[in-house]
């Protein structure tokens, strides 16, 4: 397959998900699209660097005192059972299994699996990570108290399928937390503003002008509401925030965007960021 993305919104469903694995299984989720990663490849030093990478682009919403420690409960999960759905290059997966949780995490490509099997062996840290589609999962109903998912079920062919087998997976009284891309978000606007009003007339339709300028084969966008109604059918209270990173706090070219954000503090690029951020953040009890 070539490393495209998808614009035949007729495709089989099947069809797309063969093509969504073999797409993220040739890419690395190694934030290396601007500057490349010069450690070797799975080694300590290239986990350190794209870990950084990570850790920096989630610091206007994501950390306060431990890196993700303000959007994953860590002290609620040491002895409790933990699915993560799509685990991508295992760094929330390192961080859950040091929180204490029996873990578990899966992931459509085999790349994110052998990784994150490599991780967990060169911290000497012990996780189930199996290679599975969050479609079906392979787990008895009622098995988890504890479900994550970072900007993963917006790739997948039947998002609201993975809903519904998160709500199953999920014990009486568990919780869910899942992040997908915002339609309301900043980077949405600009790339209907940039693509689709001309796109439009060459007859390319709203999804498929974001999917080209997203990350993955395809990735789908939400917005509270309609995440909120798919979830709110399988989940009794069900909470949404927005999260942004720099290009939604100031949505200016990169190369001029450092110059602009000198001049403002951290809390206003914060609030400015996360007010029309690309993160759509649900939190759901069942």
């Amino acid at each position: 397959m070539e490393d495209s993305k998808r614009t035949d919104v007729d495709l089989d469903i099947e069809e797309i998900q063969v093509d969504n694995q073999q797409w993220w299984t040739k890419q690395t989720m190694s934030y290396d699209w601007k500057d490349k990663v010069v450690p070797e490849r799975f080694s300590a030093a290239w986990f350190d660097e794209i870990d950084r990478r990570f850790i920096f682009g989630a610091r206007l919403f994501a950390h306060k005192d431990t890196p993700f420690d303000r959007i994953i409960p860590f002290d609620r999960l040491k002895g409790r059972r933990v699915l993560e759905i799509g685990c991508g290059m295992g760094l929330h997966t390192e961080l859950i299994t040091r929180a204490g949780a029996t873990h578990s995490a899966i992931d459509i490509s085999d790349t994110s699996v052998e990784a994150t099997k490599r991780r967990l062996a060169l911290k000497e840290l012990i996780a189930d990570v199996r290679h599975m589609d969050a479609r079906r999962l392979e787990f008895a109903d009622a098995s988890f108290d504890f479900v994550w998912s970072w900007g993963v079920i917006h790739h997948s062919a039947q998002t609201a399928v993975i809903i519904k087998e998160i709500a199953r997976v999920l014990r009486p009284g568990g919780e869910a937390r899942i992040m997908v891309y915002n339609i309301d978000g900043a980077s949405a606007y600009a790339t209907l503003v940039r693509d689709y009003l001309f796109g439009f007339w060459r007859g390319n339709s709203i999804d498929e002008c974001l999917w080209k300028r997203s990350d993955g084969y395809l990735a789908r966008h939400y917005s509270k509401d309609t995440l909120g109604d798919i979830m709110g059918l399988f989940f009794e209270d069900v909470k949404a925030e927005t999260f942004g990173q720099d290009a939604d706090g100031v949505m200016l070219p990169r190369q001029i965007r450092p110059m602009v954000m000198r001049m403002m503090s951290r809390k206003k690029l914060a609030q400015r960021a996360n007010a029309r951020g690309s993160f759509l953040f649900m939190t759901a009890q069942k």
